[in-house]
């Protein structure tokens, strides 16, 4: 993959993604324009690469830190050719009535608005520069697929792809390729805000033994899909969306293979409905 040189602005570079991602990246000649709010972790990170690196600390949220992001790669090299729109937040594990509209707006705020004005700012780049490269954001299997929590971490990245769509529609008559990956459970820092409790951080190898693979997947592995998306290699792809998720996605739970019939519903139910399964009304 032919990437010596490229510029390439990864966000929540800091994250267990983004890192792996920029590490496999800076392997392969890229120079990198790295992007997180923990400044601390991506001055350490910056540390360890084997390339010249710009960091920015800021919010992909906020639409001047996105700008001031890609400005500080054009400042250091001259322009910005690739981007992994890495960063996002998986919000709490709280039960659809209780979702504040606060804790919702946050999650979408960085997950969705961020995506979009990533986007939005690589193709300013790209036509201020007279040419750009690719796009891979990173969706997730909850893009594809629903569960009862996570309800703003689904819904954002649904909305993820509605973006990666209408920018793949966009980029392909200027040569421009966007595509997302959607991983499955890979444990990162990423679930540990999420809580501790089913679903969170703590069981993910667990569930994760469900998948057609039976185990989790690594960080590098996603970064090995993104770097293949970022480069030339992929070179007819665009408006994909590529799960690496273990085979998850491609499970049918109604049939024997698939786990049918071999859990018990009433556990669920009850944690969904609590009222109902003491014997209340809900009001």
């Amino acid at each position: 993959m032919d990437l010596d040189g490229k510029v390439t602005l990864v966000t929540g570079a800091a994250g267990g993604i983004g890192s792996a991602t920029a590490r496999r990246l800076a392997g392969l000649g890229a120079r990198l324009v790295l992007m997180d709010t923990d400044g601390d972790r991506l001055a350490a990170l910056a540390a360890q690469l084997p390339t010249d690196t710009v960091r920015h600390v800021g919010d992909v949220a906020d639409e001047s830190d996105v700008d001031a992001a890609v400005a500080a790669g054009v400042a250091a090299f001259g322009r910005v050719d690739l981007h992994h729109l890495n960063a996002g937040v998986p919000g709490p594990l709280t039960r659809l009535p209780e979702l504040s509209v606060a804790e919702f707006d946050r999650v979408v705020g960085i997950n969705l608005r961020g995506a979009f004005l990533g986007v939005r700012e690589a193709f300013r780049q790209y036509e201020r520069q007279g040419g750009g490269g690719a796009i891979v954001l990173t969706a997730s299997i909850a893009s594809l697929r629903g569960s009862d929590d996570l309800l703003a971490y689904q819904a954002s990245k649904h909305g993820v792809l509605g973006v990666l769509r209408g920018a793949a529609l966009y980029g392909g008559p200027i040569g421009v390729r966007v595509n997302a990956v959607a991983p499955g459970i890979v444990p990162t820092a990423l679930f540990t805000e999420s809580g501790s409790g089913p679903g969170g951080g703590d069981d993910m190898a667990r569930r994760a033994a469900t998948t057609p693979l039976r185990r989790p997947g690594t960080a590098e592995e996603i970064a090995s899909v993104v770097t293949f998306l970022l480069s030339a290699d992929a070179g007819y792809l665009t408006g994909e969306v590529i799960s690496v998720d273990g085979g998850a996605s491609a499970v049918s739970i109604v049939r024997p293979s698939g786990g049918a019939g071999a859990w018990d519903t009433a556990p669920v139910d009850a944690r969904l409905h609590p009222a109902t399964h003491r014997g209340e009304e809900i009001a």
